[in-house]
């Protein structure tokens, strides 16, 4: 069997790359880009000296509280033995590198995304995060070798209209879920966008997928703020931020529904170890209730660090591995 496929949301997890906690900001316009963040995290930042800061450094013993929230999730995804495997930090070449911008190591979600047996780079928006892929390539690169899996990248952002073009294409796998042969795409305006969503159509429609893109209100970044699918015919989702709807094939579904203000929170962004088992965070327990009357299991981690970053558990991992 092979160790590289990813079949749906919740087929079970067996092998994933779990994200490391490296942030810093930009040196210049005080780099948040805010547009997704709660309020609580803002005011983290108000009249503190960020610029060109690393995250530790201003921050210490949330930066060590964070470290400790991801060595949770590790423990909880090996307790039900799932392989864990975990970028290389980042270099000090790179650290200089990225002082303009910002540079962070902190999500796995979005810098790569797995469908079927591919290997897929993203394409992502927001500068401070476009070397994200590099300390997470090496196990790309392994594992495609070894596996002999299809390995690609999505193209580098045109940036000839400036350093804020629109073209793209942008591509992120917080925007991306896996359902059999359908692949949803969300497009927010702050992540991925159709020039993204078009590549993706043109390469997987090769194999037998179907893309479906997903507009979505302008302050949920990916699609998976949005929804979540537990199971087959069980979702969490926020109705509010499908600005057409949910998608015709979870209509019908039975649903936990959740506010926007509770999707700004991360409330859809947890993660299946499979169908019945599911991590959230303590915050979400209403979620959790609701998920244990329906005969599922619930891991319960404080994420709240990682959250005020904008991302949660699916953030923080990226399967390699979801098959029966």
């Amino acid at each position: 069997m092979t160790s590289i496929f990813v079949k749906s949301e919740f087929a079970p997890l067996k092998r994933v790359v779990l994200a490391q906690s490296e942030f810093a900001f930009a040196a210049v316009n005080n780099g948040v880009d805010d547009e997704f963040l709660t309020a609580e995290s803002l005011e983290l930042y108000k009249g503190v000296d960020i610029d060109g800061k690393n995250y530790k450094d201003i921050f210490p013993e949330r930066q060590q509280a964070w470290e400790e929230e991801r060595a949770n999730l590790k423990k909880v995804l090996e307790k039900y033995g799932v392989e864990v495997l975990l970028p290389r930090m980042l270099t000090d070449y790179e650290k200089e590198l990225g002082l303009a911008d910002g540079y962070s190591n902190f999500f796995t979600r979005d810098p790569f995304f797995t469908v079927g047996n591919m290997l897929i780079e993203g394409s992502l928006r927001f500068p401070h995060r476009r070397n994200e892929i590099l300390p997470m390539r090496n196990i790309l690169v392994e594992e495609a070798n070894k596996h002999r899996c299809l390995y690609v990248s999505t193209p580098k952002p045109d940036i000839s209209l400036g350093h804020d073009s629109e073209e793209g294409p942008f591509l992120e796998g917080g925007d991306v879920l896996v359902l059999d042969k359908t692949i949803y795409v969300g497009n927010s305006g702050l992540a991925s966008n159709s020039n993204g969503v078009q590549w993706l159509k043109n390469l997987t429609n090769n194999f037998g997928y179907e893309v479906i893109e997903v507009p979505l209100h302008h302050t949920i970044l990916h699609l998976d703020c949005a929804l979540s699918i537990v199971r087959e015919g069980l979702i969490i989702a926020c109705e509010e931020a499908f600005l057409n709807g949910i998608p015709e094939q979870f209509k019908h579904w039975d649903k936990i529904n959740v506010t926007l203000e509770q999707a700004s929170h991360l409330a859809t962004n947890g993660l299946p170890i499979n169908d019945h088992v599911y991590i959230t965070d303590y915050e979400f327990d209403f979620i959790g209730a609701a998920l244990e009357k329906r005969g599922i299991k619930v891991e319960y981690i404080d994420f709240k660090i990682s959250r005020s970053f904008g991302g949660s558990f699916r953030c923080s991992t990226q399967p390699l591995l979801r098959n029966e």
